[in-house]
């Protein structure tokens, strides 16, 4: 029978395992990304802070610190990850009526 394990049989190590299957320099050269929130002249600085304590769960002076760094320096990346979930923060992001984007990590 091709294809067919024997389930009595012991399983190869790591057989089956999406990390297993792809080559070492594949997994190693997954890249960390990053949402970056901008500076925009609608939203309340409060408003801003909200949305970081409500959204990514930061305490209060995180939240506001994050905040300060996007209104005096005009960016700040406020969150880090996988691709996917950095997409998902910056579409959260669009949601709250705040401008972002992703990068790949540096």
């Amino acid at each position: 029978m091709c294809g067919v394990t024997n389930p009595s049989s012991p399983a190869q190590p790591g057989a089956g395992t999406a990390i297993a299957d792809r080559p070492a320099e594949v997994v190693q050269g997954l890249k960390e990304w990053v949402c970056i929130v901008w500076d925009d002249p609608v939203n309340l600085m409060s408003y801003v802070t909200h949305v970081f304590k409500t959204y990514f769960g930061y305490p209060r002076d995180k939240a506001e610190r994050l905040m300060m760094q996007v209104h005096s320096e005009g960016r700040s990346v406020v969150a880090s990850g996988s691709r996917e979930a950095m997409e998902r923060a910056v579409s959260a992001m669009h949601g709250y009526g705040l401008w972002a984007t992703l990068e790949p990590s540096e």
